[in-house]
């Protein structure tokens, strides 16, 4: 039954995505985030549903009169910088032939990422995309939330097999990006029933994260949350509110459980914690050594035994800037970085642009949000090998829109109008 409903759906969107490629992109970023077709049992799980919508969402794009430009921003020159050098580094790798599987992966992902820079225009599909984001990930935390309250928390939350998010630590940071933008869709919706619906879905992620038994989840949702309450402007009331909730999620969690999070002060004696301090130093050692760096996938016995202080211990990197470093040298780190900080600079100037401005009061709480998520995403990251994870460039591509729309209307005749004075500047 699964199977059948979950090819109904995609195969039913094809009309529609061939009349409209917003509709393309918004169905690439459910199937890629969420990956549907593994909750099903049987013939969808190896269907190729994502190469079909990106076939149908190119034909769109070809066919559409409208506006079919890459929008050349900050944040999507790094990005393109970033593919470049990666294009750079993979024709040098270490492992030519596992580098040359890994290149084709994150090829598609990136080139689909800008797509949806160039299809995602409106508000609406703006707010489309976070939702078809919240729903995606957030599927996940509300059955994952489910099943820790069953299990009193003894057993881990583990994402869908063979995704980027199948790993418990993945899978919390995931839930950790996707809960500020929870709360955004919460506080921009008039329905009494979905905004309780999404307050409920916020507490059984916030819980699903936890059950990972995800340690860099913790201190990624600890930084994040703090973020939110020196962003919110009722500090008081969600600062009670955290203060009520935290404790009682803790509490909730078995003894296994603190036991492993008291790991975070005692990492010396940790195997797995020490195994990444030992794929950062062989990253380190490598890009040193060699200036485009490994190549995709560098997680290799040969190079950990040249590179790495304890060569029989191969690890993944265990962090986005240690795989920027291992894989694409210090250049690769520094585009990596510098695409942060411009999608970091967006988010800040779509903030100073909407503040004080009721019409623009859904892109204000959007991107300070988008900062909350970029903040989880931040800490979390530095634990995990989710460089290539599509959902934080998906987010960049709604950002970039939202800036967009925010100056276009800021330019508007009628925006021109409203400002005191401007009758009489244009005039002189």
């Amino acid at each position: 039954m699964r199977d059948i409903l979950i090819t109904i759906v995609i195969l039913g969107s094809l009309p529609f995505i061939l009349k409209s490629p917003a509709i393309g992109g918004l169905m690439w970023v459910w199937v890629s985030v969420m990956n549907p077709h593994t909750q099903a049992w049987g013939f969808a799980t190896h269907l190729p549903f994502a190469f079909i919508i990106a076939i149908a969402t190119m034909l769109s794009l070809l066919m559409t009169r409208e506006p079919k430009s890459l929008p050349l921003t900050p944040v999507s020159v790094l990005l393109l910088l970033f593919v470049g050098w990666m294009n750079v580094t993979a024709p040098f790798a270490l492992l030519p032939e596992a580098s040359w599987v890994q290149w084709n992966k994150v090829m598609k992902i990136m080139l689909m990422s800008f797509v949806i820079m160039m299809v995602i225009r409106t508000r609406r599909d703006i707010v489309r995309l976070v939702w078809v984001l919240v729903g995606s990930i957030g599927y996940y935390g509300v059955k994952g939330g489910i099943f820790t309250l069953r299990s009193g928390g003894t057993e881990r939350v583990w994402g869908p097999e063979e995704t980027f998010i199948g790993d418990n630590n993945a899978l919390a940071l995931a839930l950790i990006i996707t809960i500020p933008l929870m709360y955004y869709l919460q506080q921009n919706t008039a329905k009494r029933w979905l905004r309780h619906g999404l307050t409920a879905a916020m507490l059984l992620s916030a819980l699903a994260a936890l059950g990972s038994y995800s340690r860099g989840g913790l201190l990624a949702i600890a930084a994040m949350g703090l973020f939110m309450w020196l962003k919110s402007d009722r500090k008081l009331v969600l600062g009670a509110l955290l203060g009520a909730v935290a404790p009682l999620l803790l509490a909730f969690m078995p003894e296994r459980w603190a036991e492993r999070m008291d790991t975070i002060n005692t990492y010396q004696e940790d195997v797995s914690a020490m195994g990444r301090l030992n794929a950062w130093r062989m990253a380190w050692n490598l890009a040193r050594d060699r200036f485009p760096g490994g190549g995709f996938d560098v997680s290799d016995v040969a190079i950990f035994a040249r590179y790495a202080p304890n060569p029989m211990d191969v690890h993944a990197a265990h962090s986005v800037y240690f795989q920027a470093l291992g894989e694409h040298g210090f250049v690769g780190l520094l585009l990596y970085l510098a695409l942060g900080i411009a999608t970091w600079h967006t988010a800040a100037a779509i903030i100073l642009r909407t503040r004080g401005k009721p019409e623009l009061r859904w892109a204000h709480g959007l991107a300070t949000m988008s900062q909350a998520s970029l903040i989880g995403f931040a800490v979390g990251g530095a634990f995990l090998s989710l460089l290539y994870f599509d959902m934080p460039y998906y987010l960049m591509a709604a950002l970039i829109a939202t800036r967009i729309v925010v100056e276009q209307q800021a330019t508007s005749p009628t925006a021109r109008q409203a400002r005191p004075g401007a009758a009489i500047a244009e005039q002189s």
